[in-house]
């Protein structure tokens, strides 16, 4: 008697919370198994922005697709970007000051990368999306109260749209979901897409009012 084939589990490559909680959304059962690479940031001038998120996506998936080759990996990095710099993760609090200082009034992008592997059956795809996100004009003392309201060294550009965000974003044209770690809907319709040797059950559509709200800062 043959054994019937075992479906293969998502693993979420990413210790983030939030990249959890965003990733529940879609009614997906999943695992979590945390990636610790080194990761391409802007100390690498020689990559564009869009090709740091993918490089990292892709290093994180296949870190935890050694461990686990059966199962699909879904790695995901976010960066902010203004032009051709890359913001990432402060090292001080005073060059977390200095991040939002370069972004004060001004329109910069956040950009997601999303890898989805599969070592038993070769598969891999990702992609990315980009957000645009404006600033109010920030003086001195208001950046000082945001970065005191949050934790900004372990945040990409020194800040949160979902802590306090409306305390220094205008506005946002875009996923509001991509600025905090995953584009759920775009997500969505990837694994919807997947071969169905790796296909888990189709994740629930997102609401039509809250697609609204997600051109919304969250507060």
């Amino acid at each position: 008697m043959k054994t019937k084939p075992t479906s293969p589990r998502l693993i979420l490559a990413s210790a983030s919370p939030r990249r959890s909680d965003l990733l529940r959304l879609l009614d997906v059962p999943f695992l979590v198994e945390a990636a610790d690479v080194p990761e391409f940031s802007a100390r690498h001038p020689h990559l564009a922005p869009r090709e740091i998120c993918l490089a990292n996506a892709a290093a994180k998936a296949r870190a935890v697709a050694a461990r686990f080759p059966d199962d699909l990996i879904l790695g995901a990095d976010t960066e902010v970007a203004l032009e051709s710099r890359v913001f990432g993760k402060p090292r001080s609090l005073t060059e977390a000051a200095r991040f939002l200082a370069d972004l004060s009034g001004r329109t910069h992008q956040v950009i997601t990368a999303v890898c989805l592997l599969c070592a038993k059956h070769r598969f891999r795809r990702s992609f990315t999306e980009t957000t645009l996100v404006t600033f109010h004009p920030l003086s001195p003392a208001r950046i000082q109260r945001y970065l005191a309201s949050i934790r900004p060294l372990d945040k990409a550009g020194a800040y949160a749209v979902q802590e306090n965000g409306e305390w220094i974003i205008e506005r946002i044209h875009g996923s509001l979901t991509n600025v905090v770690g995953l584009p759920v809907a775009t997500l969505r319709q990837a694994l919807q897409a997947l071969p169905a040797s790796l296909r888990f059950h189709s994740p629930r559509r997102t609401p039509p009012a809250g697609r609204r709200a997600l051109r919304r800062p969250a507060r």
